[in-house]
């Protein structure tokens, strides 16, 4: 299933180049991309991260970085999106350096639900709470797979320009942290 708030049609991604397009010329016709995305990046923010003031700090930089760099951006044949949450992934791995904060997953039984369809068939209370203890169990970069293609839904074409890799080795690299998942399910007593 795809979600429509990532995904978008060719006439939706060439009004999108345009309004990027007047934004680079003026800052101040960034504005509708900022209200069309700050919502979404504060929401990919605040999953990872329980400093309700930090996410707000770090949602601000991604804008403001954003802005700032615009004239860099290069379009791809992706939402905007796509490089407003490389931003905000850079930024939040910043904030946990510079903090040695512990990242937060934020996990909601219908998504827990759904990836226990892909691996097991018993949807029992003992399976979900093997099955979150086996999650804090992973590395981060085999839980941020996990995160953006089970509870973001996101295709493996995002999570590739997200993570800077190629769709396929996206594709790869989330079905070795699925098995990851598993194998640490399976050890769970």
């Amino acid at each position: 299933m795809l979600n429509p708030s990532y995904h978008m049609n060719n006439f939706l991604l060439e009004e999108e180049r345009i309004q990027i397009e007047k934004a680079k010329q003026n800052p101040e016709k960034f504005g509708p991309l900022y209200r069309k995305y700050y919502e979404p990046i504060f929401r990919y923010i605040y999953k990872r991260m329980d400093d309700i003031e930090t996410v707000h700090d770090i949602t601000s930089m991604v804008f403001v970085k954003a802005l700032s760099n615009l004239h860099r951006y290069e379009f791809r044949g992706l939402p905007f999106s796509s490089w407003l949450f490389r931003i905000a992934k850079s930024e939040l791995n910043q904030s946990f350096r510079d903090k040695k904060g512990e990242r937060t997953v934020r996990l909601d039984k219908v998504i827990i639900g759904h990836m226990m369809d892909e691996f097991l068939e018993d949807d029992s209370e003992i399976n979900r709470t093997k099955l979150l203890e086996a999650l804090t169990r992973l590395k981060a970069n085999h839980l941020e797979l996990i995160e953006m293609r089970f509870f973001e839904k996101r295709s493996f074409r995002e999570i590739g320009e997200l993570t800077d890799m190629t769709e396929n080795n996206a594709k790869v690299k989330t079905f070795r942290a699925l098995n990851k998942l598993k194998q640490i399910f399976t050890k769970i007593e």
